[in-house]
């Protein structure tokens, strides 16, 4: 299982729409498997197949320490309530800013095994999937900053976080 290479700004691949998976067959899951170690590897918690350079609607994402669900050709089909929030990504190193993303969201799915998975999470889970999904639809959190010019940089200072605005 190889760590992939994870996508950056402003790579043209983060923004293409990803295709539905037709089939789940072994190169699937192989992908899947590359997501997960490629995942943990940079101390995420959720990655979208485009982010390593596959425009296909597979989500890998840390429901709990330990448990991965890969999610294919995953769906919000519904959301409750909203909130700022505080948001990064993998493909956007170094830099944060302030979302609006929801309280609650149900998506659905399928599992490696083609059977139908069904979500409902809140908090920073549904947040994760919210993001996860935007990238399947080219979808970048920097596009739903609450505030224009509102993404700030992350500098490392003496073993600190230093955060500074853009």
């Amino acid at each position: 299982m190889p760590v992939r290479v994870i996508r950056t700004f402003p790579d043209p691949m983060l923004r293409q729409k990803a295709r539905k998976v037709r089939g789940i067959d072994r190169s699937i899951g192989r992908l899947a498997d590359d997501m997960m170690e490629t995942m943990y590897a940079a101390y995420g918690m959720g990655l979208a197949a485009p982010q390593v350079g596959i425009p296909l609607r597979v989500v890998v994402l840390e429901l709990e320490e330990d448990r991965v669900e890969v999610l294919i050709n995953p769906e919000v089909v519904k959301r409750k309530g909203q909130r700022i929030v505080d948001e990064g990504c993998l493909s956007i190193p170094g830099y944060r800013g302030k979302v609006r993303r929801s309280e609650k969201v149900w998506v659905k799915g399928y599992n490696l095994q083609g059977r139908e998975l069904k979500l409902r999470v809140e908090d920073l889970l549904a947040q994760a999937l919210e993001h996860e999904i935007d990238h399947l639809n080219g979808v970048l959190y920097i596009d739903h900053l609450v505030e224009k010019g509102g993404l700030y940089r992350l500098e490392e200072e003496e073993g600190e976080s230093k955060e500074t605005p853009l």
